[in-house]
């Protein structure tokens, strides 16, 4: 239920921005860029029952989005994202709703929040080679509640970002990255 959920999100927050498009260009903003970082799952040890836990990640991927103005200096929108990971973190992907505030150089502050699906990479956590079909049946995916908070600065004709959230209360996501708007 929550794949569906989190699809759903995923595919809304794609298709508002062409919806977007239809509008006037000075009411909405569409982007769509890349995203690099770093995800920490905050196991919490490094070692447990004598088993070394390598629980971190460097992410890499794409988001997209759309922001919508509310009043003169505010905008709410939503952004998607999907990124690969090299590590602990197969894969994972979320929606988010944004809200926040742009100042006068074109700067946005905001606060984010949706819903993060990760697949994990059980072999790289525990630093352990399993073979074929050791896991079949087992769920090796985590998906919850994500909450951040970001900034998109104007740069050379894009925007570049930067942001920290938190999958669950439980893990610390930082990512960097650079997108265009049109």
């Amino acid at each position: 239920m929550k794949k569906q959920f989190v699809a759903g999100l995923f595919a809304a927050a794609m298709l508002t921005p062409a919806t977007a498009l239809a509008q006037d260009s000075n009411e909405t903003e569409t982007f769509i860029g890349v995203s690099a970082g770093y995800h920490d799952l905050g196991v919490g040890s490094d070692e447990a029952d004598g088993v070394e836990l390598d629980d971190g990640s460097p992410i890499f991927g794409v988001v997209a989005g759309v922001d919508f103005p509310v009043g003169d200096s505010m905008f709410a929108g939503f952004e998607g994202n999907f990124h690969f990971g090299t590590d602990a973190v197969d894969y994972e992907y979320g929606a988010l709703a944004r809200f926040g505030i742009a100042d006068s150089s074109g700067t946005k502050y905001y606060l984010r929040g949706g819903y993060q699906e990760i697949e994990l990479d059980v072999e790289e956590i525990l630093n352990i080679e399993l073979d074929d079909g050791e896991l079949d049946g087992v769920d090796t995916s985590e998906g919850d509640l994500i909450v951040g908070a970001g900034v998109d600065i104007p740069l050379a004709g894009g925007k570049l970002r930067f942001n920290v959230d938190t999958v669950s209360f439980d893990t610390i996501r930082g990512t960097t990255g650079f997108v265009f708007s049109f």
